[in-house]
């Protein structure tokens, strides 16, 4: 592969572009540095940008071996790291091997052209004989799209309790960020009340949490509305749907933690199929994970489409080592 730039004084030639600098992204950088590869990593935030925006006090449900890239060790002084812990782990994995990464440039666009790639960000523009997407799914909320969403008072992601304290929030969800987000701030001083759209909360909530936010429904501490959804937010209230009909209560704050999805424009405008389906999973080659276009992959939690419970860090790590295989077989 060449290592030269282009004679466009406007491009910058690269073997492989890199889009996300999450720790899938960093492990594929890991292995283009092994190859001796001209790549570079561009990512739209900061290092571990999702990771970032996780709340501050998150533990995370894997052991820290299952978090680790490259048989990098992952030291924790907990037997589950915190949010803290691998803030620090990805950062020393990428200063420590003096990784190529770009932050603060977003993608805008990426397009085949003459069997290459050129790629055109908010700082550059681009060339690349390979592509490889890892930007997870954590940037677009699944909006409730009800009236009142857009108001200051609504957040779909959840940083710390200290603004809900005396206040009276309702968190809609019973995912682990909802669980986690619902306790916090109602030992913090706030008033919570969770709205969740099944019957109980979810099967996927940490085993350690569960039992706890259930006690504090039961014994009425956290008020829950189960099989009822949100359905209207105003500047001083909410209307809640529930099986012995609806409900208007006081409100300050509603914290809708209702997941994530990926940026299916930008993979389908470089042209990207899906399956044609409610998971709308991108069309890959899972033993190379090259996809529909060629010389183009996909590494991480974005294959699972609309699956965000499918791929995590400790089982989509082995992507950037498949992309490696694949493109040294093309060189040889």
């Amino acid at each position: 592969m060449a290592h030269l730039a282009s004679k466009e004084t406007d491009i910058l030639e690269y073997d492989v572009v890199i889009i996300g600098a999450g720790p899938i992204g960093i492990a594929c950088a890991l292995e283009c540095k092994k190859h001796d590869w001209n790549y570079v990593v561009l990512e739209k935030g900061t290092l571990t940008n999702s990771l970032y925006h996780y709340p501050l006090n998150m533990t995370f449900f894997s052991t820290s071996e299952k978090l680790e890239i490259d048989d990098i060790p992952f030291i924790s002084n907990n037997p589950k790291p915190t949010r803290n812990e691998a803030l620090e782990y990805y950062r020393r994995v990428v200063t420590s091997n003096e990784l190529s990464i770009k932050l603060y440039e977003e993608v805008k666009s990426l397009k085949t052209v003459d069997q290459h790639f050129i790629i055109h960000s908010t700082k550059q523009n681009y060339k690349a004989h390979k592509v490889i997407i890892a930007t997870g799914f954590y940037d677009i909320p699944n909006y409730l799209n009800i009236p009142g969403e857009d108001l200051p008072k609504v957040f779909h992601y959840y940083k710390e309790a200290h603004p809900f304290v005396l206040q009276d929030v309702v968190v809609v969800g019973a995912s682990n960020s909802a669980v986690d987000a619902a306790l916090d701030i109602y030992r913090k001083g706030g008033r919570v009340t969770m709205v969740v759209r099944d019957a109980h909360v979810g099967e996927r909530v940490k085993y350690w949490v569960r039992p706890d936010i259930i006690n504090r429904i039961e014994e009425g501490s956290i008020k829950a509305f189960f099989n009822s959804e949100l359905t209207e937010i105003t500047e001083t209230s909410v209307n809640i749907t529930t099986p012995e009909g609806d409900v208007t209560l006081k409100n300050d704050f509603v914290i809708a933690l209702t997941g994530y999805k990926p940026n299916f424009r930008f993979l389908e405008d470089v042209g990207i199929e899906f399956s044609h389906d409610e998971k709308h999973i991108p069309h890959y080659n899972p033993d190379t994970m090259e996809s529909n276009v060629k010389g183009l992959y996909l590494a991480g939690v974005i294959c699972g489409g609309m699956e965000t419970h499918k791929w995590f860090i400790e089982n989509s790590r082995i992507h950037a080592k498949q992309i490696a295989r694949h493109i040294s077989r093309q060189e040889n």
